[in-house]
């Protein structure tokens, strides 16, 4: 059990009493109430796209972690231990129930490519020391469709909101880095892949409330999941400047396991979920 939302593993109730009594810090706050709003609300009369996140986090079923730096060897491997424990137990609180990650913003605005070498710095290193091999049936190669990134034997998406958004809203966030992690198992619970009709017609929905809401067409990017002409990395962090954005996969993954035995050896310290 722990008091504090930073390196902590903690339910949306958690987040919302450490951020009314004050406890939180300051960033956290911001982070929560932008992000609250941001998913519960509407812009210009039109609410946030994906209905299944924001029911989700209308009925209170993410689970949260903050992470005090994007670059910090600590930091990171904290992030490590509470990503294992979200993947061991999401499924005991709800169907739609994914890992919301508020990183600490930096002390100087950053650009727009300083955000994806961020991101794509943090999955990197999540790979470096991830405590279970690459899944046998997932590519390493992320210019394959069936590619997607893993950690603990878990296919997943994580998906990115920025400050650099000036025109795309929901990917906004005004304070620093957002990454939301879903397990594939997740999407194919909700029949909403790209392999079942359910699932075409909500991306079909989805992408006609995104042109509502942010007020431009849909993100030529975005795809689905092991259809040919998709990729998923690029939708991770769509880019809103293409000269900033990367051209191929910063990331590099093999099969080789343990690269790193850190998280491995550090069973003991895995966090828990404070109820």
């Amino acid at each position: 059990m722990t008091d504090s939302v930073v390196g902590s593993l903690v339910e949306q109730s958690t987040v919302e009493t450490r951020v009314e009594s004050g406890e939180a810090p300051d960033w956290v706050a911001d982070h929560w109430r932008t992000f609250h709003e941001g998913l519960t609300g509407e812009r210009s009369g039109s609410p946030f796209p994906c209905f299944f996140g924001a029911e989700s986090v209308r009925d209170g079923e993410p689970l949260y972690t903050a992470v005090p730096s994007t670059t910090d060897p600590d930091a990171l491997l904290e992030l490590g231990r509470t990503l294992a424990a979200y993947l061991d137990t999401w499924q005991d609180h709800g169907d739609r129930t994914s890992l919301v990650t508020f990183f600490r913003p930096p002390a100087d605005p950053l650009s727009e490519a300083d955000y994806h070498e961020a991101l794509w710095h943090i999955l990197q290193f999540l790979h470096v020391h991830d405590p279970e091999p690459w899944p046998d049936d997932i590519p390493t190669d992320p210019d394959d469709p069936y590619w997607e990134f893993c950690f603990a034997g878990e296919p997943m998406f994580p998906t990115c909101r920025a400050p650099f958004y000036d025109d795309r809203m929901s990917r906004y966030c005004p304070i620093g880095l957002e990454v939301t992690f879903q397990p594939r198992a997740l999407f194919e619970g909700l029949d909403v892949t790209a392999d079942h009709e359910a699932g075409q017609r909500a991306r079909d929905v989805i992408q006609g409330r995104l042109e509502e809401y942010d007020g431009v067409c849909p993100h030529a990017d975005l795809g689905d999941w092991g259809v040919e002409g998709d990729r998923e990395w690029p939708q991770y962090m769509l880019s809103s400047d293409d000269a900033q954005a990367p051209d191929d996969c910063p990331i590099t993954v093999t099969r080789d396991h343990p690269k790193s035995e850190r998280l491995i050896d550090d069973t003991d310290r895995v966090m828990s979920v404070e109820l």
